[in-house]
């Protein structure tokens, strides 16, 4: 299947797996703990969404230029990812941790205090989306070099 020999796709889907294994050593170093549900939570440092847009627009860049429409398309819709990353996504994060203190703020007797707990690692911060995109360049180049 040609899709399998897809340079670019693979070098943003490396870039993808490689942001979210950083994620479990950057979690260690921060709270000293091993989690391993990083691998697939989103949320964290560094910003696996970031990694994956900017390896593949990195990879087009490579196999393209960096004047094709592709790449400029790549370009384009890796920074409304980034920007939604860290604004839209951060902020609704920050809603879910207000919303959950709330919650757990009520009498037993609410029919709300039942609720499960919002997942409030939702978006990142400008350096978790920055170290992101620097991963996702990396890992593209160094894919696209050895392909």
């Amino acid at each position: 299947m040609a899709i399998f020999t897809n340079a670019p796709l693979l070098a943003a889907i490396l870039s993808f797996v490689f942001a979210q294994v950083a994620k479990v050593f950057t979690t260690w170093y921060l709270d000293r703990k091993w989690d391993l549900t990083r691998l697939v939570g989103s949320g964290g440092m560094p910003s696996s969404h970031s990694a994956f847009v900017t390896g593949l627009c990195t990879a087009v860049g490579f196999a393209n230029g960096t004047s094709s429409v592709e790449f400029a398309v790549c370009f384009v819709f890796s920074a409304i990812v980034m920007y939604d990353a860290s604004g839209v996504r951060q902020h609704a994060g920050k809603q879910a941790n207000v919303l959950n203190q709330i919650i757990s703020e009520l009498p037993p007797e609410h029919p709300v205090s039942e609720v499960r707990p919002l997942k409030d690692a939702l978006g990142h911060t400008p350096i978790q989306v920055f170290a992101g995109a620097c991963t996702g360049i990396i890992v593209g180049s160094i894919s696209m070099a050895t392909y």
